[in-house]
């Protein structure tokens, strides 16, 4: 009952209890010994191209080029993207700026950063405190060099 029986790979005759690749040692086993990775989301094949890890690419099929509903609900994370012309940044959540009421990246969320088209001038918060600080300063200062004595300012008498 004896049948020999031909390896496809190195094409020499084996018994049925060698004649697979492992148990014969095959050295043309890599040209026939081919698995093609299944997506588990999308029972898609993924080509493999050797010296690459299945599992890595699998991955990377997930993350860019699957068609599956959780995979595509896990790519829409970075939704909000930055409204500055020539920025692609995306964010996790929407940056809006309080002038222009524009959605912004991180980087440009500033109005100084974004080019403000919005209702004050293009000077942010802090910005404008810091003016308002250096007015107040600069008019102090001109009062107390001057000659006459500044007039004391009238509080308001509150009751009681």
């Amino acid at each position: 009952d004896f049948l020999p029986l031909k390896c496809d790979a190195c094409e020499q005759i084996f018994c049925k209890d060698h004649i697979t690749y492992i148990l014969h040692k095959c050295s043309s086993a890599y040209k026939k010994d081919v698995q093609v990775p299944v997506c588990p989301l999308c029972n898609t094949p993924i080509p493999v191209t050797r010296g690459q890890t299945p599992d890595v690419v699998v991955g990377e099929h997930i993350d860019r080029d699957c068609k599956s509903d959780p995979a595509q609900q896990k790519r829409k994370i970075f939704t909000n993207k930055c409204q500055k012309q020539g920025c692609k940044q995306k964010e996790l959540m929407k940056v809006t700026c309080g002038d222009c009421h524009g959605n912004f990246c991180l980087k440009h969320r500033h109005p100084l950063d974004h080019d403000c088209t919005g209702k004050s001038a293009p000077i942010s918060r802090t910005g404008h405190a810091a003016l308002l600080r250096a007015q107040a300063s600069s008019s102090k200062a001109s009062a107390s060099s001057s000659r006459s004595a500044p007039k004391p300012i009238a509080q308001p008498q509150r009751n009681r």
